[in-house]
């Protein structure tokens, strides 16, 4: 393989749903002479989706490694899903690529997808580029897009390299800014390539002191040097090319490719790479092999698949190389360049390359591999935290274990799938981004794991403490013929914000020292399960403080008894109340879906932190029960037609309004009842 690393050029395609990125990449596949056949998502032969649920649902679930040569440049591309619910397929591809192209509907212009995968490469600092696509459908406008994402991103910032020859149905071609062809081109076109013209010199300038003075002198700049400064434009983040087209007519794509290969970095441009403690490593063609994995998936003939993007150095078929992030040597029994679900093996792959290794006995999403004496683990991909849950069951009985041993494998597959027992409700809870996603995880359970599962809402984890002190006393004593029980305890409660802290306040022995600890047990068993809902007890200070005891009848047992009871004797005249979890929330919609955002938040007892605008978005911060928040995922792009999106985290418990603690409280005294 005579593959020079300064000719690979390594991105991902991303964007809102519905905006060409799948049709994108087949016609790039095939205008490169990748595939012999111009995929088609309509047709389901689409080269990127290829998996049954994709071509079901015609859209894109899961990112695709493809790659392409073009002009004596190998291309490394990631075709990623613009939903919502997938995000965690298009932040790991991102996180691990070189550049990012955001694709953009050129009737529809910023969408929620756009703002999303802008962001995601933003924050990581990852060189931008955009394509307005499908300027030959009706109401589709270049001028209007692009002051859109002038307005979001940067009118100095996003310039135009190639603008349209006509609009609509009448698109023609596109028009190189920095080459316009000699071809009679209308009036206003011209004024504009001038002024985007004027943009990228400008830019390219900036980037080197001996370019501005000559280009302040009037002098010409030669190709190379308006390559090489517009590139380092793009890798600072001071320029964001953008290009003009139409997947549908072929118009703009060889241009698109063409400004790919000249203006996108190779794989030098980071230099160095972070590492997991913010050190970071130089990245060298001749240095130790470097990779990280970004993705898992079950192949149904070769098994477990590895997808990782190299960074240093090289690796080889055979190779024995070590996951610095589990700690063990894998072998790399070969390794293919994939197409969709074509497979070429390699003899090596260097940096900048994405590639695929089958049967590694035990490496997953994030982990490190690497040759020769490194390791290091390489910073680790940031997922988001799911947003949806469900409690988990069984369809039939004694198939438990399958379930565990299947959501096990899929969560080590996609990161932002978890699933847990719940140490407090002892529910097995699946967690994810969305009702579509936890779909996805069931039919997998289903179809490759061979178990069926039933979903039910789960149980909120409410929380009980005290609003004022309380005492409590019981003596436990019991005769039944031969040694007998007695064990009498007295404790005090009192609300500690700081948490749970136990006091031995005894004194003269009355309940001798070795007994203490039984009492504590004995406060712990009470505390977990309390006298509102049967929910764990936090935040109080209990001190026990004086007892009684026999020296034949006291016993461990006794004063565990005697201290679950005397402790619930205290809660009843401490004021107990019910807590509820808060979840910080952040909501990212279009400016129009405010007033119904706000006002459903309002509804759900929710408070607004506050609003901004975001990369063309408007953003809401609020806080929100947890129990509101269970089907909002749903709720949410309902009311925005799939245009919003939404992130939470757990902030704090706070005091349940009397009116919600009352049915609470109620529906758990009648489940007891039942029961």
């Amino acid at each position: 393989m005579s593959i020079q690393t300064a000719s690979i050029r390594n991105f991902s395609i991303a964007g809102h749903t519905t905006c060409g990125k799948t049709s994108l990449c087949d016609l790039i596949l095939f205008k490169s002479k990748a595939v012999d056949r111009l995929g088609s998502v309509d047709a389901k032969t689409s080269v990127s989706d290829y998996m049954p649920d994709e071509q079901e649902k015609q859209s894109s679930i899961h990112s695709t490694p493809l790659n392409c040569s073009w002009k004596d440049h190998k291309l490394f591309f990631v075709d990623t899903p613009g939903y919502g619910e997938f995000i965690g397929e298009t932040i790991a591809p991102i996180s691990v690529s070189d550049s990012v192209l955001v694709v953009v509907d050129g009737a529809k212009g910023i969408e929620v997808g756009t703002s999303r995968a802008w962001k995601i490469a933003k924050e990581r600092g990852i060189p931008r580029a955009i394509f307005i696509n499908r300027l030959d459908k009706e109401a589709s406008s270049f001028k209007v897009t692009l002051a859109k994402i002038q307005d979001a991103y940067g009118a100095s910032v996003c310039v135009p390299i190639t603008v349209p020859l006509g609009k609509e149905a009448a698109l023609s071609n596109v028009v190189s800014v920095l080459k316009p062809a000699d071809a009679d081109l209308p009036a206003d076109l011209k004024a504009d390539i001038a002024t985007y013209k004027e943009r990228l010199m400008d830019a390219i300038a900036e980037s080197d002191e001996n370019l501005m003075m000559r280009y302040l002198d009037g002098q010409e700049l030669g190709e190379e040097e308006v390559s090489k400064g517009l590139r380092k434009a793009i890798v600072e983040g001071r320029l964001v090319p953008v290009f003009a087209g139409s997947v549908a007519k072929d118009i703009g794509i060889a241009e698109l490719l063409d400004g790919i290969a000249s203006l996108l970095p190779d794989p030098f441009w980071r230099k160095e790479v972070k590492l997991e403690g913010g050190k970071t490593f130089e990245i060298k063609e001749d240095g130790p092999g470097v990779a990280l994995v970004f993705k898992t998936i079950i192949d149904p003939f070769v098994g477990q698949l590895n997808f990782f993007r190299v960074y240093s150095g090289k690796f080889t078929p055979e190779l024995e190389v070590f996951n610095t992030s589990k700690d063990e040597k894998e072998k790399l029994s070969g390794i293919m360049l994939m197409n969709g679900k074509t497979q070429v093996p390699v003899n090596e792959v260097l940096p900048g390359f994405v590639a695929a290794v089958a049967k590694l006995k035990n490496t997953h999403v994030s982990n490190t591999l690497a040759t020769g004496h490194f390791r290091d683990k390489l910073e680790p991909i940031s997922f988001p935290a799911p947003v949806m849950f469900y409690s988990v069951s069984a369809v039939k009985s004694g198939e438990e274990e399958k379930i565990s041993a299947g959501l096990s494998k899929i969560c080590d597959a996609d990161p932002t799938v978890k699933s847990e027992r719940h140490h407090e409700t002892r529910e097995l809870l699946m967690c994810a981004m969305g009702e579509q996603h936890i779909n996805q995880v069931v039919k997998k359970l289903k179809n490759v794991y061979k178990v069926e599962v039933k979903l039910s809402a789960p149980k909120i984890p409410y929380r009980e403490t005290i609003t004022s002190s309380g005492e409590g006393h019981y003596r436990h004593k019991k005769q039944t013929g031969g040694h007998g029980q007695f064990a009498e305890v007295y404790l005090r409660i009192s609300p500690n914000a700081s948490g749970y802290e136990f006091k031995n306040e005894v004194v003269g022995g009355t309940i001798p020292r070795n007994f203490i600890p039984a009492v504590e047990k004995g406060v712990n068993e009470a505390m977990v399960k309390g006298p509102l809902a049967g929910c764990t007890v936090q935040n109080m200070i209990v001190a026990a403080y004086d007892g009684k005891h026999h020296e034949v009848d006291s016993s461990e047992m006794a004063f565990k008894i005697a201290a679950r009871q005397a402790f619930k004797d205290a809660m009843k005249k401490a004021n107990p109340i019910l807590l509820e979890p808060i979840q910080k929330v952040t909501i990212v919609i279009p400016g129009e879906y405010m007033g119904d955002i706000t006002g459903d938040l309002n509804h759900k007892r929710g408070r607004i932190l506050g609003m901004s605008v975001e990369d063309g978005m408007e953003v809401v911060s609020a806080e929100v029960p947890l129990v509101e928040m269970a089907r909002y995922a749903n709720e949410l792009r309902s009311m925005t037609q799939g245009a919003g999106s939404f992130e939470m985290v757990f902030d704090r418990y706070e005091m349940v309004p009397s009116n919600v603690a009352r049915t609470i409280i109620e529906s758990y005294k009648g489940g007891e009842e039942e029961e």
